[in-house]
């Protein structure tokens, strides 16, 4: 029993058990009379409190009883989370089975669901026990399936890996794996749409698996290499006709090469700087507006690990460059798509003020109840990596997958046990108050309003 002296009254209170604190501040503060109440009005609106405890009371007990409901149905949702556990997991059994099927049709259907099933939730104790199993059906489609069964094998490998961590899991699938990847990646006969998607598999699985001196580094360096500096002006500096598809390639495997580029050894990176930003510096007039932002991308990145090894570093003919990105910020040629337009001058604004001023807008991504800041030319390539693969889940790898958090140093998964969650109000809840509140005020406004006209 709480009893709470006013001026004039006094009101008791029976605490509910599961009465919600602010609930019962905001309804103390409706239960004290208006101090301009006239002399008149003061006994019948303090005989009107009775009836308002009771009204708030009432409702809010309705709440309670609501509460105590949910309360007790946690077992039972517990139990229905496990069996739509299990049946998660047959349902990918089934999957992992369908990869071996003889028709191209299951397989592909196959492929689809591991890939939706793999960027959405973090699966590691599931995969570390069937990851051979897994590996060894994707190795067969990347080696005798067609150029779109190709390309989907070789997505939900990098998903694979992102999965199962930088650990010897990964590094042991990707041994196994690279000698198909990179098989399909410099067949020109292969289809455009398999060869970028080994491309994008090869950089992630390399930065997931391989020390920063690893021997596999290197190699995977020089085939993405061998790949994009197609594009690269020959020796009259005239750039190149490009094929049919070609710049999706080249900017697959520009971006891999990239990524991997932030974890080269200061030697080898030294030596990238001097033969790569010249020849990057002319392919930002090419014709595709995506070639040319990863391009201004990947010079960016550049420059800035180049600042980092020595704060005097500089552009070779700097002042070019800035000319060159200037007249993309601002390009408004018509025969270039609209959306083609914003995006380029948008990226080539960032571009050109980094060069100039060393100054990086930064970005906050939001999930659940973190945040990861970009920061950096690195930091975006590395985040775009994942995001790129992931898609939209992204935002769940980034809460719960250690590979990731270890990558931004958001430490372990956070944990929100139910102390913490039991201190927020429910959406039904507040609604229940809300209207009882509603209720109660409405009541006693309308009685005072009576007595004053009396009184009048």
């Amino acid at each position: 029993m709480l009893d709470i002296k006013a001026s004039m009254y006094t009101v008791s209170i029976h605490l509910l058990p599961n009465i919600n604190p602010f609930a019962l501040l905001f309804f103390l503060i409706l239960s004290f009379p208006s101090p301009g109440a006239k002399n008149g009005v003061k006994g019948e609106a303090a005989a009107s409190d009775d009836e308002l405890t009771s009204d708030v009371l009432s409702h809010y007990s309705s709440a309670s009883e609501s509460t105590s409901v949910v309360e007790e149905g946690t077992g039972s949702e517990q139990v229905d989370e496990q069996t739509a556990q299990e049946e998660t997991e047959d349902k990918l059994k089934l999957c992992i089975d369908n990869l071996t099927d003889k028709s191209a049709k299951t397989r592909l259907a196959a492929l689809e669901s591991l890939r939706q099933a793999f960027s959405s939730r973090v699966l590691y104790d599931f995969l570390t026990e069937r990851r051979l199993t897994i590996s060894d059906c994707l190795e067969r489609s990347l080696r005798k399936g067609s150029g779109e069964e190709k390309a989907a094998s070789a997505t939900v490998f990098a998903l694979l890996c992102i999965q199962l961590g930088g650990g010897d899991e990964a590094e042991e699938g990707f041994k196994m794996l690279r000698p198909p990847l990179t098989a399909t990646l410099s067949d020109s006969s292969a289809s455009i749409a398999a060869r970028q998607s080994c491309a994008r598999t090869l950089g992630m699985c390399c930065y997931v698996s391989s020390a920063e001196d690893g021997e596999d580094l290197i190699k995977s360096l020089a085939l993405l290499e061998s790949v994009f500096m197609s594009s690269y002006p020959n020796g009259e500096g005239v750039l190149p006709t490009p094929k049919p598809g070609s710049a999706g390639l080249h900017t697959a495997a520009l971006q891999a090469w990239s990524l991997l580029v932030t974890i080269c050894p200061t030697s080898r990176l030294t030596v990238l700087l001097s033969h790569h930003l010249p020849k990057l510096q002319a392919c930002l007039q090419s014709s595709d507006v995506n070639y040319r932002i990863a391009v201004g991308e990947t010079i960016a990145l550049l420059v800035e690990l180049g600042r980092e090894i020595d704060e005097e570093f500089e552009v070779e003919d700097g002042e070019s460059l800035c000319e060159c990105l200037k007249s993309l910020a601002t390009d408004g040629n018509k025969h270039r798509a609209k959306n083609d337009r914003r995006k380029q001058r948008s990226i080539f604004r960032e571009v050109l003020h980094y060069i100039e001023n060393e100054d990086f807008t930064e970005e906050k991504i939001r999930f659940g109840v973190e945040n990861v800041y970009i920061d950096s030319w690195v930091r975006r390539r590395i985040y775009d990596a994942f995001k790129e693969i992931l898609e939209s889940g992204v935002r769940d790898h980034l809460q719960f997958n250690q590979l990731l958090r270890d990558i931004f140093g958001l430490g372990p998964p956070l944990i929100l046990d139910a102390a913490v969650k039991g201190n927020k109000i429910s959406r039904f809840e507040k609604h229940l108050f809300n209207s009882a509140a509603f209720k109660a005020r409405t009541k006693q406004r309308n009685k005072v309003r009576d007595k004053r006209a009396d009184v009048m």
